[in-house]
């Protein structure tokens, strides 16, 4: 039984934190004026810091998976 619920809540978190590093990316490129003056390693290192603290944000709860 947990063992689903565990399952569950990874899912939801897992796919919030992955849209959240989506949005971060969109954001950091729009920042630059042409696409040639993006900072790749800027960009990625900002998507993965925006994942870890969305799955650690995720931990006080998801409203994705409900409280049985």
């Amino acid at each position: 039984m947990k063992s689903e619920k565990v399952k569950k809540w990874l899912r939801a978190a897992g796919i919030r934190a992955l849209k959240t590093m989506a949005q971060t990316v969109v954001a950091t490129i729009g920042t630059a004026a042409v696409l040639g003056e993006v900072d790749w390693r800027m960009a990625l290192s900002a998507s993965v810091l925006a994942g870890i603290l969305s799955l650690l944000t995720s931990i006080a709860g998801l409203p994705e998976v409900k409280a049985e």
